[in-house]
């Protein structure tokens, strides 16, 4: 049986319409094949990202000895940390400063892809992302339900890509009220589903809690 759940989560925790500021002020005196290449760039290393949490994230903890319950604590907290940041109209993921922007437009200006950072990392998928992947994984006893997990690194980066892409049209009829308006509801389906994530790992960690 398929479940939506990680799909929510993803797309709460990393809410593209929130990128479309960064997204405007990067490409400033980009061409429209410019933008293009960004947006494809930023999109599909958004699906790497996620692709490989999910594939390699659990072999990764078993290398550094972390427990799952742990990490899912962890992971927890750093959801409901996000999760708080949003319902005060904020990205999910900790976002570059101005002075870090300015440096970032500045890397471009220098040749650099600043598809890859900062839209991608840390903006689209940061740690948050990658800690709900990985807790994600660990629930997938199937091939199937892994490929479904990558599946959704798949939706996460046509959804990136098509908010991107229409970033000028979004911006101009959300405008920031609209996009604070749905960055605080995103916030609150994330609280409750990362209260969800330390509750499982808390009862991991401690049995008797749920007696």
């Amino acid at each position: 049986m398929v479940e939506f759940k990680p799909l929510v989560t993803l797309l709460a925790v990393v809410n593209p319409l929130a990128i479309v500021p960064f997204f405007i002020h990067f490409t400033q005196g980009f061409d429209a094949a410019q933008r293009r290449r960004t947006v494809v760039i930023s999109s599909f290393t958004a699906f790497l990202v996620i692709a490989a949490s999910a594939l390699l994230g659990l072999d990764v903890l078993e290398f550094f000895g972390i427990s799952l319950a742990s990490f899912q604590v962890g992971g927890g907290l750093l959801l409901l940390t996000s999760a708080l940041n949003m319902l005060n109209a904020q990205p999910a993921e900790a976002k570059p400063q101005t002075r870090d922007l300015e440096e970032g437009a500045q890397k471009a200006a220098m040749g650099d892809s600043i598809a890859v950072v900062p839209l991608t990392i840390p903006l689209l998928t940061g740690p948050a992302t990658m800690s709900t992947v990985v807790i994600y994984a660990e629930r997938a006893h199937t091939a199937l339900q892994l490929a479904v997990l990558v599946g959704y690194g798949v939706v996460i980066g046509c959804a990136s890509a098509l908010c991107l892409s229409l970033a000028q049209p979004i911006a101009r009829v959300l405008g920031r009220t609209g996009i604070n308006v749905m960055t605080r509801l995103m916030g609150l389906i994330l609280a409750a589903l990362a209260v969800e994530v330390m509750a499982v790992g808390l009862l991991k960690l401690f049995p008797g809690l749920g007696h």
